[in-house]
This record gives structure tokens, sequence and C-alpha cells, in this order.
């Protein structure tokens, strides 16, 4: 198995067909990487509005809005994500115009994995070493290492569930910004099941839990009615 990269880096996989993303999600998260899908260009804004992703994968034939057009718009609004685009033997003109439009790398479908993990990793690393980033992440007293997912209180190391830092990652990535509850429903629900905002609810008690003094009256994790959640720095 490919080995992790060095931080862990927050992906978007943006595709209509819903049995590809599940692959991917499922095939990338298990090389350390957090993935999160959206179905079309449109759910992809949505996202990104509340997530900041590190790199995105973008197929090139979808509905309302290709993946060439998505990728022009994104470029012309001074967005500057790495961009790594799928596109089919067929689309050998799209390919180039992604291309011209700003897209970073290509992949041909159909392709191994295997490949796509490597050109995921090479472009991240080709852009940490233009702009190198902070692997730590400080709210309150807590300092949250991206590197290895360990968050320690005055260098004493909290105990968390995968769920709970992946969880508290999303968060900490929008430090004093609100995320909704259905978003957070959709990045952490596995591919596959049907999301339950109830869910998330709940995650947010148990990590409450520990890290709030008095999790009844929490000062770190706020409660944004009729928003979402919001972790305070």
């Amino acid at each position: 198995m490919h080995s992790p990269p060095p931080l862990l880096h927050h992906i978007l996989v943006v595709d209509d067909d819903a049995r590809l993303r599940s692959l991917l999600a499922r095939y990338l998260g298990e090389h350390g990487w957090l993935i999160t899908c959206a179905r079309d260009a449109e759910d992809a804004r949505a996202k990104m509005a509340y997530f900041t992703f590190d790199l995105m994968v973008l197929d090139v034939m979808m509905p309302k809005e290709t993946g060439v057009e998505f990728t022009k718009s994104l470029r012309s609004q001074g967005s500057t994500i790495p961009i790594v685009m799928l596109t089919a033997m067929s689309e050998g003109h799209e390919r180039v115009q992604g291309l011209e439009v700003g897209a970073d790398d290509y992949l041909t479908k159909p392709f191994e994995p295997k490949e796509l993990v490597l050109r995921i990793h090479n472009l991240i690393q080709r852009v940490a070493r233009t702009k190198p980033r902070d692997p730590h992440i400080q709210f309150g007293a807590f300092r949250l290492n991206m590197t290895h997912k360990r968050l320690t209180l005055h260098e004493q190391a909290v105990h968390l569930t995968e769920s709970e830092m992946h969880l508290l990652i999303i968060l900490a990535q929008s430090l004093n910004q609100t995320v909704s509850r259905e978003s957070l429903c959709d990045a952490l629900t596995p591919q596959g099941e049907d999301p339950n905002p109830r869910s998330i609810d709940v995650l947010i008690t148990r990590l409450r839990k520990k890290i709030e003094v008095d999790p009844s009256r929490p000062t770190i994790i706020h409660t944004v009615r009729g928003e979402g959640y919001a972790l305070r720095g």
C-alpha cells in the first residue's frame, strides 16, 4: 500500500457517477486523506463554501456544467486549488481544453486507482514546495497536529475516536466559521449510507465531553441556531 501523505489533506471528488464517487472515496480515504464528494459543479460549490480543500478530482463530462466549464469558472474567480481531471478516452478535446483553462493534471478512464493516488500525491507535494503549510491548528489551550492526527492540551494527549477526530479536523479547517449540519453530515457519512443529521449532533456531544470544561455550556464548539456548528479559536 502506498504510504500516507505527510499531512492530512482534504480532497474533493466531483463526479456524477455515484458508484465511482463511492469507490474513490473509499480508496483515497484508505490512503490517509479526508474525502468529501460532490455530485456536480453546483454541489461542489456548496461544499467549497464551507470547507477548505487541498485538491479536487474532477470529472469532465457532468450534467448542467462540465468539468472544463467549472474549472474555467474557478480560475476566473481566483481559485488556485489543484485539479486532477478525469476524462474518457473519447474526450481528448475536452482534456486539452481542461488543461488550457487551468487543470493541473488529467487521468484517462478507465484508470488504475494506484495511478490516481500517485498523481494526487505528486501534485500535493509540488504545491507544498511552493506554499509550505503549517500542520498545526491552535484553538484555546488545545493544539491540533494535522500531521499525526493528534490533539494535545498543555502537551498532554487527548484521546479521540476516528470519527471524533474527523469532525474536529473539519471544524478546525473552518476555524471561527459556521459549518452547517448538512455539510458535516455529507462529509462524515460513509458512502452508500443515508445521511442522518442527528448523528452529527450525537458526535458533537461526544466531542464536547472531551474538550469542554462544562459540556452543557460549551465555549469551544458553539451551536449556531438554525445553521450548524463553529469551532472558536
